[in-house]
C-alpha cells in the first residue's frame, strides 16, 4: 500500500499517499486557481495527516476529506478481500 492520492477542496488540492501500516503522508498542498504550491512537504514520507491537522487548522475542511476518503478506500478494499 502506497498509492497516491489526490483530494481537493474550494480549490485547494492535497497530494498524499497511503503507506504500510496504515498511515496517510501529506506531500503537498497546492492552489488551483493560482497554480501555487502552499505547502510542500517531504516526498519521501510527507507530513503525517494528524500533524498537519495541527499544524496547518485552517485546512481543516481538507483534511476532514482526505480522512473520509482514507476510510471509504479502507471500507471498500475490505468488501474486495
Amino acid at each position: 500500500m502506497d498509492d497516491i492520492h489526490r483530494t481537493e477542496v474550494d480549490g485547494i488540492e492535497a497530494t498524499w499517499r497511503l503507506h504500510h501500516p496504515l498511515r496517510i503522508g501529506i506531500t503537498q498542498v497546492y492552489n488551483t486557481s493560482e497554480g501555487l504550491c502552499l505547502v510542500p512537504f517531504d516526498p519521501g514520507g510527507g507530513l503525517d495527516l494528524a500533524d498537519a491537522r495541527t499544524r496547518f487548522p485552517k485546512l481543516e475542511m481538507l483534511w476532514d476529506a482526505i480522512r473520509h476518503e482514507f476510510w471509504a478506500e479502507m471500507r471498500g478494499g475490505a468488501r474486495e478481500r
